[in-house]
């Protein structure tokens, strides 16, 4: 469909440039930014290479004295095309980074012009400086059409020689122009190109795939699992653009869940080149990677080191009692479900609806051997209801394994499994599981970024998940039906008094929602016995009580996913004891 290859920014301009001096602002890491400055040096040309992708956090670890810094005060920027909070949650994750430094975010003046972080830092010595950080952005329509503030490169002091490099945007207050980067060029053109093909009706492919070269490497931070990323955030930017583009061509309104396009798949690896290669393809491949085989899958599943192989997952599944049920993906993976009947109150339990989610299918078989040695035990169990994301996540982390890969959160058709009206392929595993147990709580486990998830070139913040887009520590939201509110803050009461007991969870919290806070305000939820909980009604839902846990599991690996693994299975089995003590009053819905 669309292939081409990028001339990179700033070795253009170290060939092009002509002048003495040159500030830019480009998408590229640390090392090509100050080999660029060696060779423009080399001509005799004094150049500052900076990064347009969190800039002020980019200053903190290239340019600003911070041996002995004791305070800083950061008056970021707001702007009329950005949420009040935008510049602030940019800085991310800047106080966990440098926790010697008592950091203070205070709002600035709203304005139009560039935005400009402005600082007052205090070092132990007594000095006082302040200094000001370009944060380089401009006002354009993405490709939902509506208008967005987004980074975007940078330069000033100096004049293009040649007709090499696209400038774009006018001269600022502050000088400089906007300079049009293969980065955000490479991103542009792809996504023109695909929504500007002729497609058919819905869905669209059986597979799109986006094969793109970034000369970037990743850059780790010094804090959790936070790292300065551009491949990933590229991911990001051209899996969510094409869903938007998808949703307007279907004419569905801007957040719809029912849209299926087909599998969409960007791979952006590390190469020599800036290039992208984009093929349709009009059938799905028989398998994006041969399954591992399960081996002692008992010592596998007891200490998980990362996403289970599926072999695993389903000599796990087999080894338990009851009987099984089962569903067809859309690729023609098998679906396996396990319902083991007692006397107790019935619960289903489902994982893995969100593939790149990955703690929850360890979790939730954790607890299913733990349940099932109970006597009188009675629930359902689907470990992996999203196979063939499942699969195509497999095959994303070999590349690229601490990458968050949202192309993997979907199905093969592309579309958010919950949300498939009628139920069919995949969703029939749920429906089937409603019907075999006769369940009035459903334990639904995900996941969410383990850290910061932007989309740098449509306004930074990735629209319609805003509230994930920092870690905050692991929390609890319950949909329940009109009438079931007070049966639904009964078993919030008890499953986080009992998670209460949990230090290792309490922790994770303590230490992500300080960060949250410091860089994002406050986070809204309601707090039940210390853990961060949401509660609505929801009338989706055929079972009236629907528990949903959220860990910050995607990208963890070794302790880190055996912590997620195991809050995951700790709250199953909070969950389905308080379930048996809940007041039986209380399992009929209020009339009112």
């Amino acid at each position: 469909m669309f292939s081409r290859t990028y001339a990179a920014t700033l070795t253009t301009l170290a060939a092009e440039f002509s002048g003495e001096r040159l500030e830019t602002w480009t998408f590229d890491d640390r090392a090509t930014r100050r080999q660029a400055e060696a060779a423009l040096a080399e001509r005799g040309i004094a150049a500052r290479c900076r990064s347009a992708y969190k800039p002020l956090l980019c200053a903190f670890r290239e340019e600003i004295e911070t041996r002995d810094l004791l305070a800083c005060e950061v008056i970021y920027p707001r702007h009329p095309q950005a949420s009040e909070q935008r510049f602030r949650l940019e800085s991310y994750p800047l106080a966990a980074c440098y926790p010697q430094v008592a950091f203070r975010f205070v709002a600035g003046v709203c304005r139009a012009a560039l935005p400009v972080y402005r600082l007052r830092l205090r070092y132990a010595d007594g000095r006082e400086r302040e200094c000001e950080v370009l944060a380089p952005n401009r006002v354009h329509d993405d490709f939902t059409g509506e208008p967005a503030l987004s980074p975007c490169g940078w330069c000033r002091e100096g004049g293009l020689a040649g007709a090499a490099m696209e400038e774009k945007a006018a001269e600022t207050a502050s000088g400089g122009r906007a300079l049009w980067t293969a980065f955000e060029a490479l991103y542009h053109d792809s996504v023109s190109a695909i929504r500007d093909a002729d497609w058919g009706d819905e869905p669209y492919f059986a597979r799109l795939e986006i094969a793109v070269t970034l000369p970037v490497d990743d850059e780790p931070l010094a804090y959790d699992d936070e790292v300065l990323s551009l491949r990933e955030a590229l991911h990001e930017e051209l899996y969510f653009s094409l869903l938007e583009v998808f949703q307007r061509r279907s004419g569905r309104p801007p957040g719809d869940r029912h849209l299926q396009p087909g599998q969409i798949v960007p791979q952006v690896r590390r190469g020599e080149t800036l290039s992208v290669r984009a093929v349709a393809h009009a059938a799905l491949p028989q398998a994006t990677l041969p399954d591992i085989p399960a081996g002692d899958w008992q010592a596998q599943l007891s200490a998980p080191q990362g996403p289970l192989p599926p072999a695993v997952i389903e000599a796990a599944l087999a080894a338990l009692p009851g009987s099984r049920f089962q569903a067809r993906s859309v690729a023609g993976r098998t679906l396996s479900g396990c319902h083991i009947a007692g006397r107790d109150r019935a619960v289903m339990i489902s994982a893995g609806q969100h593939a790149n989610e990955t703690s929850s299918p360890a979790g939730s078989l954790q607890a299913a051997f733990t349940l099932a040695r109970r006597p009188g035990a009675h629930f359902t169990l689907c470990p992996l209801e999203n196979p063939d994301g499942y699969a195509l996540h497999q095959q994303l982390i070999a590349d690229n394994p601490r990458h968050m890969h949202h192309a993997a959160r979907y199905t093969a058709l592309g579309d958010d499994l919950e949300y498939r009206e009628p139920a069919r392929f995949e969703s029939t595993i749920r429906t089937q599981a409603e019907q075999l147990s006769g369940a009035q709580l459903h334990l639904n486990l995900h996941g969410y970024p383990a850290h910061e998830w932007t989309r740098p070139l449509s306004g930074y913040v990735p629209r319609g998940f805003e509230m994930w887009t920092i870690p905050k520590g692991f929390f609890l939201i319950l949909r329940y039906r009109p009438g079931w509110e007070a049966a639904a803050r009964w078993l919030l009461e008890a499953v986080t008094r009992a998670l209460a007991e949990e230090a290792a969870l309490q922790a994770l919290n303590r230490r992500q929602l300080a960060q949250f806070n410091a860089h994002a305000g406050d986070d809204g939820f309601e707090r039940i016995n210390g853990f961060p909980c949401w509660l609505a009604v929801d009338e989706r839902h055929r079972v009236p009580l629907t528990l949903i846990t959220e860990y910050p599991d995607e990208t963890v690996y070794t302790d880190a996913f055996q912590a997620a693994a195991a809050a995951q299975r700790a709250t199953v089995l909070a969950a389905y004891e308080a379930f048996q003590r809940l007041p039986a009053a209380l399992l009929e819905p209020d009339p009112t």
